[in-house]
């Protein structure tokens, strides 16, 4: 619950707290002892990374994540254009092969904008909610969300950037994102329509990806050119209310990640 409650904190915007030593492992405080002493496993970690510098691209895990993320929409565009009726609707609401789908966010906003409540809508969150809740949360974010693919590609675009002195990285408060979260809270309930809908950067290329390009797609040039030049993943970091859904749902979840010492 502690470990919950620490996750809660830092997704809300709180900085990481540091473990104080006498409450760190065993293995970690020898990890620690000896990180800087040892010799050969600083040479063997140099190695490595000259190994990796000297071998650019994409990662294994990298290339993997990419390629589920692009197959994942591109059924939704494929079941549109051949009509095979499999997967239909975009990222925001949809229906596999029948069964309602809603993305949790997107709910959120519908129920309290128009201060009702469907069956289809609740069947479809309570299965996105499991789903999610099973692979971790935020796994949403880097395995299926359109938004995040083409900002990480605009990241890349940034760091060399940065090298050359030509782009910033621009540092907001991170408890910006909480804010933000409630502010469209607030707008769903106080006007009666889902205002994030309307600048959500997910919805817009998974719409566009499906239906076509539009107008809206000037809002998502616009912010990943602010990314490029002045503040690296802005979007991600400190405005997403989508990433921070997810993340109160991968809070509990079974699916963690772990660090292996031996490594």
């Amino acid at each position: 619950m502690k470990n919950v409650m620490e996750s809660i904190r830092v997704l809300l915007g709180g900085k990481p707290k540091r473990l104080a030593k006498k409450d760190m492992p065993e293995e970690v405080r020898e990890l620690h002892a000896h990180k800087f002493a040892d010799k050969e496993r600083i040479e063997a970690i140099n190695i490595e990374l000259a190994e990796k510098h000297a071998n650019p691209g994409p990662e294994r895990w990298r290339r993997k994540r990419w390629a589920v993320l692009i197959a994942v929409n591109m059924l939704f565009v494929v079941s549109y254009y051949l009509d095979i009726q499999l997967l239909e609707g975009a990222l925001t609401a949809s229906r596999f092969a029948g069964f309602h789908m809603a993305d949790l966010n997107s709910a959120l906003q519908v129920m309290l904008a128009f201060k009702h409540v469907v069956i289809n809508l609740v069947i479809g969150t309570a299965t996105i909610f499991i789903l999610w809740w099973l692979l971790g949360g935020r796994t949403f974010c880097s395995w299926v969300c359109p938004y995040h693919l083409v900002a990480e590609w605009a990241e890349m675009l940034h760091l060399k950037l940065a090298k050359k002195g030509w782009a910033s990285d621009i540092q907001f408060d991170r408890r910006s994102r909480t804010w933000l979260w409630l502010v469209f809270v607030i707008l769903a309930v106080v006007t009666g329509y889902t205002v994030y809908e309307t600048i959500s950067p997910t919805g817009i290329l998974s719409r566009a990806l499906i239906y076509g390009p539009g107008v809206a797609l000037i809002w998502v040039a616009l912010l990943l050119l602010f990314e490029i030049f002045f503040s690296r993943r802005a979007w991600c970091r400190y405005a997403c209310p989508i990433g921070l859904t997810y993340g109160f749902v991968g809070a509990t979840s079974p699916f963690t990640v772990h660090y292996e010492l031996s490594n």
